[in-house]
């Protein structure tokens, strides 16, 4: 079985923004399993107008969109992450990006690859030893 890829917000915004990027496509084709936490849904609603706005889709059609990516994503639930993870995750993210610290922990939760679009992210994980990391085939 594939090694399991949590999948941070950005990418699934990158991937809302147009249902033909290379984003969307490796979530519809790739035979990895992935996850995303609780609050990337709750991001991505916060964020819905913008969403909307960018990617120039009517409403009914990114919905649509939505809900197929949906279904491609397993739901995390963030209560369900060992304390000892979350630990982790907030000393690697504290003073890097806290609002991903979720995405981190369960990285650590499910043994994965991180999969984000978060360059300073990136930077300051690897900067602190942490390399479970997500690329894609181009």
């Amino acid at each position: 079985m594939s090694v399991p890829v949590v999948v941070d917000t950005n990418i699934l915004f990158s991937a809302l923004l147009k249902d033909e990027s290379h984003f969307a496509e490796v979530l519809l084709r790739s035979e990895h399993p992935f996850y995303v936490s609780e609050s990337v849904l709750m991001e991505l609603f916060r964020h819905k107008e913008k969403i909307l706005r960018l990617s120039r889709l009517e409403e009914d059609d990114l919905v649509r969109f939505y809900h197929v990516l949906l279904r491609r994503l397993h739901l995390h639930k963030e209560e369900l992450i060992a304390p000892e993870h979350w630990r982790t995750a907030q000393d690697l993210c504290r003073d890097v990006d806290e609002s991903d610290t979720p995405h981190v922990a369960l990285t650590l939760e499910l043994q994965g690859r991180l999969w984000t679009g978060d360059r300073r992210l990136r930077d300051g994980l690897a900067a602190r030893g942490f390399d479970r990391f997500f690329s894609p085939e181009p």
